[in-house]
């Protein structure tokens, strides 16, 4: 009974079985792998280490291997926020303020920005080593001359909005290539698929306009980010990372203070005390409302100085807004040019369709008034007799008879086509 079942059932596919002994088969590290897949692998991918370069506030660059989780906690950033720096991942154009980093992904630029340091992911791009080399180039020259206008030009900028600065040259500058070269690349093009409308033509003005509405999307989408920060005065004065930690230091060392004067206090009012004294509670309920108050005071303090001092950050992103945006207006002229070229091959095309629907007309009309004569052969070709057949000069006067009828009824339907607007005039 078996062997009749087995005989009567198809056979296995030989890729089924080569996959059931495959999924069964453990690895050569003692994993079992999930059809083929090694799900252990890819998630132990985020713990490798990942080569770094480090950019610090005096122009010094190193080489540095970090893994995910200490770079996460080295700039306090979520992972989400690493992801946009990955190159395994596409993301748009992001400029992100933090509590310590900026986090900056602008075309190859992908990089954090701490108080301290540049950290970028190790690539042999020449777009990343031209941003290491200016921004050492720019840190080394203003390295000794910020230090003297820190306390007297209001041009200063600090360390992480001079790199903020580089990045948004390098991609402002990258992105106007692009539309350069595009540019070049267009013009003539279209300028001949006018001349000559061909096949060839056509397929390359079609990855012309490919390109542009991707490199549109990518330089829009660099605007939108950068007009989106200007008007937002809270994530402005986020990335103020200079500023904030010198708060906290302040912050830190007056909370040492405090502690010092507490130790100091403890160890005068070690002397007999009045059984009328305040109880401990009350001075701990007084100690907590000046602390309140003081801290309030300090924020509003620090809310209203980043108010009054975003205006320099501002200024530094509408320049580049400007610049961006002028490279938005060359795209907007270069699709109305292509859309202008469009409009201006089907306006051909249309008319050498409608060349080609009143030629047909003449063609039909001329091919009625031949049949003209077919119908004056078919009718003296029938099987009677009359006198006319005798007359000597019957068939000459027939010819012209029927051809100036002919005439006559083309030229009426020409007319008729002309009156009716159906043909030029």
């Amino acid at each position: 009974m078996g062997d009749l079942k087995e005989r009567l059932l198809p056979p296995k596919p030989a890729s089924a079985v080569n996959l059931r002994e495959l999924s069964n088969r453990p690895s050569s590290s003692g994993r079992q792998v999930f059809q083929g897949v090694d799900v252990v692998g890819l998630k132990k991918r985020g713990q490798s280490l990942r080569s770094w370069i480090r950019v610090d506030t005096c122009g010094d660059s190193q080489i540095i291997e970090v893994d995910k989780f200490t770079m996460m906690r080295r700039c306090d950033l979520p992972a989400r926020d690493l992801r946009l720096l990955d190159p395994l991942f596409v993301y748009p154009s992001t400029i992100l303020g933090r509590e310590k980093a900026i986090v900056v992904n602008l075309e190859q630029i992908r990089c954090i920005i701490t108080a301290d340091e540049v950290l970028l992911l190790h690539s042999l791009d020449s777009y990343v080593l031209h941003y290491v080399m200016e921004l050492q180039r720019r840190l080394t020259t203003t390295g000794v001359v910020g230090e003297l206008w820190h306390n007297t030009s209001p041009d200063y900028l600090p360390f992480e909005f001079r790199a903020l600065e580089v990045a948004l040259e390098a991609s402002c500058t990258f992105l106007d290539s692009q539309v350069s070269e595009l540019e070049i690349e267009a013009y003539p093009l279209l300028d001949e698929l006018t001349s000559k409308i061909s096949t060839l033509n056509l397929e390359r003005a079609r990855r012309l306009k490919s390109r542009l509405v991707a490199l549109t999307r990518r330089v829009q989408k660099v605007r939108d980010e950068i007009e989106q920060l200007m008007d937002d005065d809270g994530d402005m004065a986020e990335m103020y990372l200079t500023e904030k930690k010198r708060r906290m230091e302040l912050a830190s060392n007056g909370d040492q203070c405090l502690s010092g004067n507490k130790s100091t206090d403890g160890v005068s009012m070690s002397a007999p005390v009045s059984p009328v004294s305040s109880p401990p509670s009350y001075a701990r309920k007084l100690e907590k409302n000046l602390s309140i108050a003081r801290s309030r005071h300090d924020s509003v303090k620090s809310s209203e100085s980043s108010t009054e001092n975003i205006e320099e950050f501002e200024m530094l992103l509408e320049a580049y807004f400007v610049v961006i945006d002028s490279t938005l207006n060359k795209l907007t002229s270069l699709k109305e040019y292509i859309d202008d070229t469009e409009d201006f091959i089907n306006i051909q095309l249309d008319n050498v369709r409608n060349q080609l629907i009143q030629f047909e007309l003449l063609l039909t009309t001329a091919t009625f008034v031949v049949a003209i004569f077919g119908v004056v052969a078919g009718i003296f070709g029938m099987n009677f007799e009359i006198p006319l057949f005798k007359v000597p000069s019957a068939f000459q006067w027939v010819l012209v008879i029927t051809g100036v009828c002919g005439l006559l009824i083309f030229c009426a339907f020409v007319w008729f086509f002309k009156y009716r607007k159906l043909m030029p005039l």
